[in-house]
């Protein structure tokens, strides 16, 4: 195996926690937690900029990773819970109920994969359909994190 294949597979997997048998998609989501806490330490613009950056990359390594595998959308490529994770906390504050509750609405929305989000994965192939699913399922999770923080506000519950 080259060394770009290597580097490949290790950043597809998470630092190869992707190999773990049990659950491999919640090992890369606690690796999201890990960057969105970094991330959230940014100011926005950077941050911003930073997880597009990310999911970029993520889609070109997915992409690679799935070539070299030679299966489709295979269960060791985390990378894309890493980005899902990462856009799920994406300009929220970054505490342990955020944290937790963030990681927990983003690993149902990533099981249950509700509309749209199933519709992207099965209509989009490749590195693109790997994490774009993610970051569609990280995207609904931000909405409604930001949503329950909104509604903990008004009923005088600081949660963020």
């Amino acid at each position: 195996m080259k060394i770009r294949d290597t580097v490949v597979m290790f950043l597809a997997t998470g630092w190869y926690v992707g190999k773990i048998p049990l659950a491999p998609g919640i090992f890369g989501s606690l690796w999201g937690l890990i960057l969105s806490f970094y991330i959230a330490r940014t100011a926005g613009p950077l941050a911003i900029a930073l997880i597009i950056c990310f999911i970029f990359c993520a889609v070109w390594i997915a992409h690679a990773a799935e070539k070299l595998l030679a299966q489709q959308d295979p269960g060791c490529i985390v990378i894309d819970e890493i980005a899902g994770m990462v856009v799920t906390l994406a300009g929220l504050p970054f505490n342990p109920v955020i944290a937790i509750s963030g990681f927990i609405i983003f690993r149902l929305l990533d099981i249950i994969k509700p509309f749209p989000i199933r519709t992207l994965e099965r209509k989009v192939s490749g590195g693109t359909g790997i994490v774009m699913d993610d970051v569609l399922a990280g995207i609904i999770g931000n909405i409604l994190l930001r949503i329950v923080i909104e509604i903990a506000d008004a009923a005088g519950i600081v949660i963020a």
